[in-house]
């Protein structure tokens, strides 16, 4: 084993193998612990040598996002506009899932690749293909946003709240929030109770991600269906 690492090591270094290694550090320590000089020692060189592939940090997250995007199919071939758009999202979410740390790395970047540039025009092209005009093109654009991508900002979204570390909670403890709950936010309760799973309490997270994701998404698809088949323009 530690010939092949070795061996792994005498290979050139070039800015993909940098790109590749940093994602595999990533999804090993988190992008917290990700640094210049904890790649350098992964990839088994001085950190200089590194600043001759990605000028600084920032770059170095920017390439991140671009191998991120080259795990994403392509566009499936001779398929209705709409399939051929689900299936990209979905492959999209499939990979930011792989990796965790891409969605706050794509929300917070300030420049625009060429690799997320060209995976934008590919999309408005799914369009423009499927009989879109330019005009509803663009608007069904914003409406998709981060979704493109594979993640949305949800009303529930429970995602950061360390959960899975937190101890279990009572059944006395459960009933007197689900108690409290009613009480005091009526409504939020009534749709906490109709969406909560047989193994979930109704004050905790009773959401399947994936599904909600793959509804509002189904639902946007079939309002743009809609909106094409009305021959839809801003101007009416």
């Amino acid at each position: 084993m530690t010939q092949l690492v070795e061996a792994a090591r005498r290979v050139p270094l070039n800015r993909a193998r940098v790109l590749q290694a940093a994602v595999a550090l990533a999804d090993e320590v988190g992008l917290e612990s990700l640094s210049m000089r904890r790649l350098a020692q992964e990839l088994g060189v001085v950190p200089m040598a590194l600043y001759k592939h990605v000028a600084n940090k920032e770059e170095l997250l920017d390439g991140m996002v671009d191998t991120i995007v080259g795990e994403i199919d392509p566009p499936v071939p001779d398929a209705p506009w709409k399939t051929v758009v689900r299936l990209r999202v979905l492959s999209a979410r499939r990979a930011l899932l792989r990796h965790p740390w891409a969605r706050p790395v794509i929300e917070t970047r300030t420049s625009t690749t060429p690799a997320v540039l060209g995976y934008m025009d590919s999309f408005v092209g799914m369009f423009l293909a499927g009989g879109f005009s330019e005009d509803l093109t663009h608007h069904v654009m914003h409406a998709l946003g981060s979704r493109m991508w594979g993640f949305t900002q949800e009303v529930f979204d429970d995602s950061g709240s360390g959960a899975k570390d937190q101890p279990r909670i009572t059944v006395e403890a459960q009933a007197a929030m689900a108690r409290h709950m009613a009480e005091s936010y009526p409504n939020l309760f009534r749709i906490a109770v109709s969406a909560a799973h047989d193994d979930e309490s109704v004050v905790g997270n009773g959401c399947d991600d994936q599904f909600e994701f793959e509804f509002a998404l189904d639902l946007l698809l079939d309002g743009f269906e809609r909106l094409h088949e009305q021959n839809w323009t801003s101007g009416a």
